[in-house]
């Protein structure tokens, strides 16, 4: 008896998966999926930031406050990318609408590129700054103007604010107005 070669194709394919199951079955167990873990260790260390922010008073009463730190960055961070999305989406649907002629088209494109590169530019500089020896740095560029906040240990100095506006020039480019301001860490 002659089989064909989908035959042949298809019992082979078959025995290979039921080979490969058995194999599964009967391995020994493999590690643990390690994102539980990193998940337990998030956890941990946010309860660790909840306990580090609540003080008793002296009556006994637990008197719940915020630091005004990494909490404020993220939540400047986060209003800065809501505005930026919401500017993408206006342009993204000035850019479709067919009634733009092309050379409105071709600047609202500009404004989309424009709106990328400043957001990746302050992405680099923020993660220059912290390199620097800073804990943590936030930059708002808006036009000529930048905004630099710095949560750093260190005290404030002029030559330390005047390294960081020399960083900022150098990536950005020649700016009118760069302010720094620093905050300390707790």
């Amino acid at each position: 008896m002659l089989l064909k070669k989908q035959t042949v194709w298809l019992l082979t394919m078959l025995s290979l998966v039921v080979v490969l199951s058995v194999y599964y079955i009967t391995s020994p167990e493999q590690k643990s999926n390690d994102l539980a873990a990193v998940q337990q260790n998030a956890k941990d260390q946010m309860d660790q930031k909840q306990a580090k922010s609540k003080t008793e008073a002296k009556d006994g009463k637990t008197i719940v406050s915020t630091v005004a730190g990494d909490d404020a960055f993220e939540e400047l961070r986060m209003k800065l990318d809501d505005l930026r999305s919401q500017m993408q989406e206006d342009l993204t649907t000035q850019l479709a609408s067919t009634d733009l002629p092309a050379d409105e088209r071709s600047k609202v494109k500009d404004q989309m590129d424009r709106l990328n590169q400043t957001a990746q530019k302050e992405e680099i500089l923020e993660t220059l700054i912290r390199t620097m020896g800073y804990e943590d740095a936030l930059v708002r560029a808006d036009g000529e103007q930048v905004r630099v906040t710095v949560k750093s240990k260190k005290k404030p100095s002029a030559s330390e604010a005047n390294k960081i506006i020399q960083q900022v020039k150098k990536e950005i480019g020649e700016t009118n107005y760069v302010a720094v301001e620093f905050q300390p860490s707790k």
